[in-house]
């Protein structure tokens, strides 16, 4: 794995590949912990470490672990790399349309249990799972053989995960009979709605939950409160909006759903350490987006 993500990663930072979904990634250099916020996703590291800070709890993702997010969580993330011994990973962006056919055809008839861990679980990588990975990026390696098997492989993974010990939080995803699968319909809108005047007792009824049993199961899965949540997603919005459109920060915050820009500058300060400005600044010289290569199919973003 990591002789194929030197080939196909051959530069720091985040590699989108032909595949949707589908991104590698390479530092060669320790990153401090900062704010993330991840997609649904699959994260397999084949060389260095990630920790994941969730909360109060901490999650090792390395060559001995992979990765699960069940749903789209704001966390912080740490990275742990030298040149000799770089980060290097894949990560797969979970397919809501596979797992949906998957489970179908699987139909264990049995319901679903009443779960109460995060949406973020870090599990032992298996054999089978492992030689998945493999095979997807040696199929990435060649046009032919990416536009024929890769996503059959993509399909294997998500069956792999989905039937690994974690597939119950996975299957989940597309309950509504229990805790994680309301909650996980409660972050859909407010990824889509983030702009929206939500507040607790609108998603909590939308949920079919009574406003204390949502607070609690809110909390259980993603580790904080849904109106802490809304802010966070609101300032990873506004920062993309800023960094990517060059909108101004008094507009991004006004996009997002803030009424005050004052307001919006103190937590945006709060969460990322430095002023919209500050950051958008620091960010922009930090980050090259190279050429995209029409050969090779592979866009990098160095970070």
């Amino acid at each position: 794995m990591c002789n194929l993500l030197k080939r196909l990663a051959p530069t720091e930072g985040f590699t989108l590949t032909p595949l949707d979904g589908v991104k590698l990634m390479r530092w060669n250099r320790s990153l401090p912990r900062s704010p993330v916020l991840y997609e649904p996703s699959i994260v397999v590291i084949c060389s260095g470490h990630k920790i994941g800070y969730l909360g109060h709890e901490i999650f090792h993702y390395n060559p001995q672990h992979f990765l699960v997010l069940s749903v789209p969580l704001p966390f912080e993330s740490e990275t742990i790399a030298t040149e000799e011994e770089p980060l290097m990973g894949i990560s797969i962006r979970i397919n809501i349309s596979i797992l949906t056919e998957l489970i179908l055809m699987l139909d264990q008839g049995s319901s679903h249990s009443d779960l109460g861990s995060h949406g973020m679980v870090s599990t032992p990588l298996d054999a089978k799972l492992s030689n998945a990975v493999l095979r997807l990026l040696q199929a990435l390696a060649s046009t032919d053989e990416t536009d024929i098997l890769g996503h059959n492989i993509l399909r294997e993974i998500h069956y792999r995960v989905l039937t690994s010990s974690q597939g119950e939080a996975i299957r989940a995803l597309l309950s509504q009979q229990n805790n994680l699968g309301k909650i996980s319909k409660a972050l859909r809108r407010i990824h889509s709605d983030f702009a929206d005047d939500l507040n607790i007792t609108k998603l909590a009824g939308e949920s079919g939950m009574s406003v204390a049993a949502f607070h609690a199961s809110f909390k259980a899965v993603t580790a904080t409160s849904p109106m802490q949540y809304l802010k966070t997603t609101r300032l990873h919005k506004a920062r993309l909006l800023m960094i990517q459109d060059g909108t101004s920060a008094a507009l991004a915050s006004t996009k997002v759903g803030y009424e005050s820009p004052s307001q919006f500058s103190r937590e945006f300060k709060r969460l990322f350490g430095k002023t919209p400005m500050e950051d958008v600044v620091a960010t922009r010289e930090a980050l090259i987006t190279l050429p995209f290569d029409p050969a090779s199919r592979y866009v990098t973003v160095q970070q």
